[in-house]
């Protein structure tokens, strides 16, 4: 029997003890255990989880069909107090042997840390779940105002409790719903005309329909709807309170006639109530505290202006041009009121990272004698100018075997006096690796340091006046960055500086537009030399052809101390490469003619430096509303040009043209391509924890005009944590390959997964998931069959993952740890991809921080 027969045999024998343990050794005996619900409606069942979620009582959580919570919690004792005081103070021996060595008070620590455990044995696990009558009785009732609340209001409900004599049980609803009633007339009895006036405006928008099947939620929705209208359309005084529904059912033939009932405004003046028509207010005054805390509350005034209708006051000195938070206000002198101003005006106030949370306060104007106009109070309190972090990390990775990071940042706010922000970073990593080709033997052996400055302004720097396309609702950003690191690692050693020029605003909620207009990246190899030390699987094909070819030059090859020769490294190899390619040795097969291309096309694209002048556009939409949504979709799609202007203006503007037929700049090919993605994650909440989530990702970049093929940092790699976790990242693909490069990446790629979260028991949770996904090469210099994309048919090449994981949630974060095999493997020969390799020993471990989609 293989290793890997034993591993399954051992998890078999152990679901099966699991599922022989007493699930009811618990109960008392008249009690019985709740193992199924069954609902039925008009004599069928129901499985709609909306309905199956009224119930107050369901059976006790399953794992493979195991009831493994239950089980854990029937491990902790009962009166387990007394069991263990009575263990020690029952037992003269015992207790004079303990007192021998413990105190009194050491001995009640003892039973108490045992009763601890034991009470942290039941939280861990899950109680039995009981048939209990009074909740059945709950159940029925609870699914009776589901079905009245979705416009059956004739239904009737009873159950049916199965009591078996192994002390269980199950538990049969049946719902008989009877004909369901439609919604028909719709009238209105409002008293306020201006309140009228805008409803009879905004009719054709209502959530309640004639001739649609009555739904209590299209009542709370409508309702929602008519609030906040109103409450946008200068209502001040409107509240939800004051709107009504009268639903008439009596002698109508299951119609429900609807009557919209919105009464005055109730003011109380003494001890008399009496009733007011509501009004419009506007605003008549903006006030902008700028420097405001509750200590200084009651200080005097000692600076004012005003600009574009706004009051800008201060306690101590206005530090801010007014122009820079008049912008971020949306309420407006002369305005109508209107929530939404007041909601905006929050949000891009916080977005600015200049102030805490603000307050807005409105009162009635004590000048106006109709009391229709309305004082909003703006108050703004700054935070420190300057802020300082630092941070220290230790991490470990497939390629870093040990790393220390650190770093700092100075934040400074409104340094312009235009509430922007300038941030300077460093950072820097060592780190062990023993991959790393150091010829010094030395336990930090890797290495990186680096800097960021970042200036945000909260406007668009445009020449041309953008307000009309981007107005400040829209929350926009204007973001200057530039950045430089160097380092010296497992690769090549390499310099590397960005910068970027871009544009962020949000016309929605849920959709963000991020454009590009300069993003520069410069990568410069240091030790280029050092490539077949690091891409030692390139180095090992190339070294095999070479020593089994008797017309190499001896030259290029070193002799070991076992009296083997080995290519030199770089001369020796690079040598063997230009005589190869060159026609100058003989007897070199069509394939190891390939395998040399090949290995030359790779080594000069990966030692190339890069420059690399782009523009990119990205959408993003996302409906989550916030950290805990757990049904949501998002989009993200991202488009990138790169060489383009450069391209066009080369031979007007003088530049170096190459051997190639291309043109550099200081030396360097600049890149040319267009590259596109598209992402797309949709989660579906199922209730009780129960998730199911997928994800679709697909990618391509195209070089062109002075481009061959894509710089290494723009292309795409699959594997790791977060893609198709069967696999190690870079070491899938391209195509049926294998990963016979240490990074593997291609220009190409497509990728979907599919994942089922569930709880297990407190804040640990599971899942169950599938990747699927590949990268290929196509429309390059890349000439390997076995990697390129040429037809629909190497879709067969998508390989396959699937596996399970743990996650624990520590409310901010999550601890994932998942498991990942093997399930199609495109590397091997076809008739044996499927399953030749789901096996632990061919599993990946996978250890990451939140979800991977």
């Amino acid at each position: 029997m293989t290793v890997q027969h034993v591993k399954i045999t051992l998890i078999l024998l152990i679901l099966v003890v699991l599922s022989s343990c007493n699930a009811v050794k618990r109960l008392e005996a008249d009690e019985h255990l709740l193992t199924e619900n069954t609902i039925y409606q008009n004599d069928e069942k129901v499985s709609d989880p909306r309905i199956r979620n009224q119930l107050y009582q369901n059976p006790n959580v399953k794992l493979l069909g195991v009831p493994l919570r239950l089980h854990i919690y029937n491990m902790a004792r009962p009166n387990i107090d007394s069991i263990l005081t009575s263990r020690i103070y029952d037992n003269p021996k015992k207790l004079k042997f303990l007192k021998k060595f413990w105190s009194e008070k050491q001995i009640i620590k003892r039973i108490d840390a045992g009763i601890n455990f034991n009470e942290w044995i039941k939280r861990t696990g899950q109680a039995p779940t009981i048939i209990n009558e009074e909740k059945t009785n709950k159940s029925k009732n609870r699914l009776e105002a589901w079905y009245w609340n979705n416009g059956w209001f004739n239904v009737d409900s009873k159950y049916e409790i199965n009591l078996e004599d192994n002390k269980r049980g199950t538990v049969d609803y049946f719902i008989t719903t009877g004909k369901p009633y439609i919604v028909d007339s719709i009238s209105r009895k409002i008293e306020s005309p201006v309140v009228d006036s805008l409803y009879q405006a905004h009719k054709d928008k209502s959530l309640i329909k004639s001739g649609v099947q009555y739904a209590t939620k299209d009542f709370g929705n409508e309702r929602d709807r008519l609030t906040t209208l109103f409450r946008n359309s200068g209502l001040y005084h409107f509240e939800q309170e004051f709107l009504n529904f009268d639903a008439d059912t009596v002698n109508t033939n299951h119609k429900v006639n609807v009557n919209v009932l919105i009464g005055d405004r109730p003011v109380k003046l003494g001890d008399t109530a009496i009733k007011v028509p509501f009004k419009i207010h506007k605003i008549s005054e903006v006030n902008i505290i700028t420097d405001y805390t509750y200590q200084n509350r009651n200080k005097p005034i000692t600076d004012t202006t005003s600009y574009d209708g706004y009051n800008l006051m201060a306690f101590d000195e206005i530090k801010y041009r007014p122009k820079s938070l008049t912008d971020n206000i949306f309420i407006k002198k002369g305005d109508v009121f209107k929530d939404i101003d007041r909601t905006l005006t929050y949000n891009r106030i916080s977005q600015l990272r200049i102030f805490k949370y603000p307050n807005i306060k409105y009162v009635e104007d004590p000048r106006d004698s109709t009391n229709t106009n309305l004082i909003a109070n703006v108050f703004l309190t700054p935070r420190e100018k300057y802020n300082v972090a630092f941070n220290f990390d230790v991490s470990q990775s497939n390629i870093q075997d040990f790393g220390i990071g650190f770093g700092g940042s100075l934040l400074i706010r409104n340094i312009f006096r235009g509430a922007e922000t300038f941030e300077i970073s460093t950072r820097g990593s060592i780190g062990s690796s023993s991959d790393a080709a150091d010829s010094e033997d030395r336990f930090f052996n890797i290495s990186e340091v680096g800097a960021d400055m970042k200036l945000s302004f909260p406007k668009i720097l445009f020449p041309i006046n953008t307000e009309k396309y981007i107005p400040n609702y829209m929350s926009p950003f204007t973001t200057l960055s530039v950045g430089v690191s160097t380092q010296q690692n497992i690769g090549l050693d390499k310099q590397n500086v960005t910068g970027a020029f871009s544009y962020r605003w949000q016309p929605k909620k849920t959709l963000t537009h991020q454009l590009d207009l300069l993003n520069v990246q410069y990568v410069r190899n240091l030790n280029t030399g050092n490539y077949f030390n690091v891409y030692r699987n390139s180095f090992n094909i190339l070294n095999d052809i070479a020593q089994n070819n008797n017309d190499v030059n001896p030259a290029y090859f070193s002799t070991n101390e076992d009296g083997t020769s080995t290519l030199i490294i770089p001369e020796g190899a690079n040598s063997f490469i230009n005589d190869a390619l060159s026609n100058n040795i003989d007897n070199l097969t069509t394939d190891e003619l390939q395998d040399i291309n090949n290995i030359n096309e790779r080594q000069d694209r990966l030692t190339e430096d890069n420059l690399i002048f782009a523009s990119n556009f990205s959408y993003v939409y996302d409906n989550r509303d916030n950290l805990y949504d757990n049904d949501f979709s998002r989009f993200r799609g991202k488009i990138e040009f790169a060489g383009n202007t450069l391209s066009t203006i080369a031979s007007s503007i003088g530049l170096e043209e190459n051997n190639t037929g291309g043109y550099n700049i200081f030396g360097v090919r600049f890149s040319q391509y267009a590259k596109l993605e598209l992402d797309y994650i949709k989660h579906w909440d199922w209730g009780n924890k129960n998730i199911f989530a997928i994800r679709t990702f697909g990618g391509i970049a195209i070089p062109y005009g002075n481009s061959e093929s894509i710089p290494f940092s723009r292309s795409f790699f699959a594997g790791g944590t977060n893609d198709n976790r069967g696999w190690q990242a870079y070491d899938l693909g391209p195509g049926s390959t294998g990963g016979r490069n240490e990074f593997n990446e291609a220009n190409m790629k497509l990728h979907f997964s599919g994942e089922y979260r569930f709880n297990l028991f407190g804040q640990l949770n599971s899942a169950l998931f599938v990747d699927v996904g590949n990268i290929w090469n196509v429309l390059d210099n890349v000439d390997d069959e076995d990697a390129r994309f040429t037809s629909l048919s190497d879709l067969s090449e998508l390989a396959v993952g699937s596996g399970f994981g743990l996650r624990y949630d520590v409310n901010f974060f999550v601890i994932r740890f998942d498991i990942g095999f093997k399930t199609y493997n495109p590397a091997l020969t076809e008739g044996d991809r499927w399953f030749k390799q789901y096996n632990f020993a061919n599993a990946v471990y996978n250890v990451g921080i939140n979800y991977p989609f």
